[in-house]
Formats: structure tokens, C-alpha cells, sequence
């Protein structure tokens, strides 16, 4: 008889170059991986976005990253939906042609993949997205028309959306050296920031599930592009991957009026998240909760790691090493005893 369930949160902070999951839906993998050790995952949208492409497991919630925090703190619980209306909404500054190519993902989910997509909203005025490198190198960005963004979001609510899938549209730079380095595999993804900044807000104000999908115009054709960057040059848009993230993900409940059978933060029974990326909110939040964190080797901009924070971890060379933590994790068996040369008590 197999072991039940041992939810486990994966984090993988975006805009930060991470080696894996710092591209085009590359931590997909390892979350698949991580889902069917534990037999329940809770992850983010960075990591299950793969452009033009996607993977649905009902093992996995999608949550956004504002929302993912709350709930590590204990102030949200999770509960799962078969399906739910996804809203879509589009920033005015995209171009018509453009703005049709996303209407028709919209109409290919309704028809091709029997999702209940709608309305889609256009904002009064061009959002106005703009991009930044840090000095460390790690991507973020801003909005110039935040309250056009939010009144946009609340009307889709009013016509009956669930969850908002929102495109924007983000500056073309074509010829940027970051942007090279990006598509040859050695460098970090510029609009990550701008896109966490954009979901964040709509989580905030509205209370479900959101996520984002860049516009921009097609890249030229390039033959010796990184593997983990191929899924974004797929298609005229990344909209279809987040359309099918948003039509499952669970309902955001604050934790006062959850139910018995929501996923409550306390179920948690492991955090995996990069080893050199381990001052996020959440992963924070759980590890002063007590709750087993494993520090995967995956190289980024960062430095903060265990030894800086001052945290207990399990280490973690490899994705198969991760798995196999959570698997002993679950199976109630102590890491230790599956190391050797084993120690003597006294």
C-alpha cells in the first residue's frame, strides 16, 4: 500500500537566471518529477509556464506567487477545482493583429481543449510596461497605468471571471546583448520581474488566481538557440499555457473559513527551492514553521543560501536527489539513514 500524500511546496523565484526553471517552462521536469515523489505539489506559474506549451496533472496546483506566500504563511488555504471561468484580459498598447492572435488562443482553448474561457477586456489605456536589470543582474520592471490594470481586472470579475490570464504588451528589443544571451542559454529572463510586479497586483486587489502572458512581436529565426528558450518561440503568443494553468488552480480561501477538505499550509510536509535563492517570503515562512527544506544545486544571480540565512537544509545535488528526499520524506524514513558511512548515536 502506498504511502499518502506529502504536499510539498517547489519554489523557484523568477528573473533571477536560475540554470533550471529560469527559461521557458525548463522546472517542468522537476515539478512532474517532485509531483509524483510527494503525490501533491504546490508550485507556481514561473515553473509550469512553458510558452506555447503546458502539462496538466491534477497532482499540481498552480498558484501564483503572492498567493503562494500567503498561503507559506498560513494565512491561506488552497482548494482545488476541476474547472473554472478564466477571464482574459488584454493591454490596449498591443497592436490590433496582435491583439487578434491572443483572441484566438482564447477561442482554440474553448474549442480545442473544452476550457470555459471569458469575457476578454481590453483596458482603457496602454498599460504601459517597462523593464529593468538590477545591479546583481536579477530582472524586474513597472507599470506606469497600475489602476488601469486594476479596473480592468475587477470588471472581468463583475462578468463572472474566476481567474484572470492578462497580456501585456512588452517592449521589443531584438538586438539586446541580454536578450542573446537569453536565447543561447546563458543569460536571464528580462521580463520575469515586469511579470511578477503585474500578477502580484491583481492578486492583491481581486483574491484569485491570476497569471501573465508577455506580448511581443515574433523573434528571427535563430539555429543555435538554448533548448530551455525553444518553448517561447513556438507560436504568436504564450497565452494557451496560462489558460490551461488558470483553469485549474485552486480557489484562494483565507484560512479562517477553510474547510476540512482544503489544503491548509499546515498540511505541508516538505519545501524544495533553490539553494542559492532561499530568502523568499515563503520559503521563509515555512522553514520558521519547522518544515523540511531541500536546497537544490541550481546555479542563478543570487547568493543567499543556507549559510547566510542561517538555516538547517537538506542539500540536494540533483533533481533526482530532491525526489528522492521527498520520496523518504513521505515513506517516513530518515534521510540519514539512506547516507552513508552511516554514524554511531553515542
Amino acid at each position: 500500500m502506498s504511502a499518502a500524500p506529502l504536499p510539498t511546496l517547489l519554489v523557484v523565484p523568477s528573473g533571477i537566471g536560475c540554470e533550471r526553471g529560469g527559461y521557458a517552462g525548463d522546472a517542468l521536469p522537476l515539478a512532474r518529477l517532485l509531483a509524483g515523489a510527494s503525490g501533491c505539489l504546490v508550485t507556481h506559474p514561473n515553473v509550469m509556464n512553458a510558452a506555447s506549451l503546458y502539462w496538466s496533472d491534477q497532482r499540481i496546483h498552480y498558484v501564483e506567487g503572492y498567493a503562494l506566500d500567503r498561503f507559506c504563511a498560513a494565512e491561506l488555504a488552497l482548494r482545488p477545482r476541476r474547472g473554472r471561468r478564466v477571464g482574459v484580459l488584454l493591454d490596449a498598447g498591443i497592436e490590433a493583429q496582435l491583439q487578434w492572435r491572443h483572441r484566438q488562443v482564447a477561442d482554440a482553448a474553448r474549442a480545442s481543449l473544452g476550457l470555459e474561457v471569458g469575457p476578454v477586456v481590453t483596458t482603457d489605456v496602454p498599460l504601459g510596461v517597462s523593464l529593468r536589470l538590477g545591479e546583481s543582474g536579477i530582472s524586474w520592471g513597472g507599470l506606469e497605468q497600475p489602476g488601469t490594470l486594476l479596473r480592468a481586472g475587477e470588471s472581468l470579475v463583475q462578468a463572472g471571471a474566476e481567474a484572470i490570464a492578462v497580456v501585456t504588451r512588452f517592449p521589443d528589443d531584438p538586438d539586446s546583448a541580454s536578450l542573446a544571451a537569453y536565447r543561447a542559454g546563458g543569460g536571464v529572463d528580462a521580463l520575469a520581474g515586469a511579470e511578477a510586479v503585474i500578477s502580484h497586483l491583481l492578486v492583491r486587489r481581486l483574491g484569485i488566481p491570476c497569471a501573465h502572458s508577455p506580448a511581443l512581436a515574433p523573434l528571427p529565426l535563430r539555429e543555435d538557440l538554448d533548448p530551455r528558450a525553444a518553448a517561447e518561440e513556438l507560436g504568436f503568443t504564450f497565452l494557451s499555457c496560462v489558460l490551461v494553468g488558470l483553469s485549474r488552480a485552486p480557489d484562494l480561501i483565507p484560512a479562517a473559513e477553510a474547510r476540512a477538505t482544503d489544503l491548509h499550509p499546515d498540511a505541508l510536509g516538505a519545501v524544495v527551492s533553490v539553494a542559492d535563492a532561499l530568502g523568499g517570503a515563503g520559503v521563509l515562512a515555512c522553514a520558521e514553521r519547522g518544515l523540511p527544506v531541500i536546497a537544490l544545486r541550481n546555479p542563478c544571480a543570487l547568493q543567499v543560501n543556507a549559510a547566510a540565512l542561517d538555516l538547517e537544509v537538506m542539500p540536494a545535488d540533483s533533481a533526482l536527489e530532491a525526489a528522492g528526499l521527498v520520496t523518504a520524506l513521505r515513506e517516513g524514513l530518515s534521510p540519514s539513514a539512506l547516507r552513508h558511512p552511516s554514524r554511531r548515536l553515542g
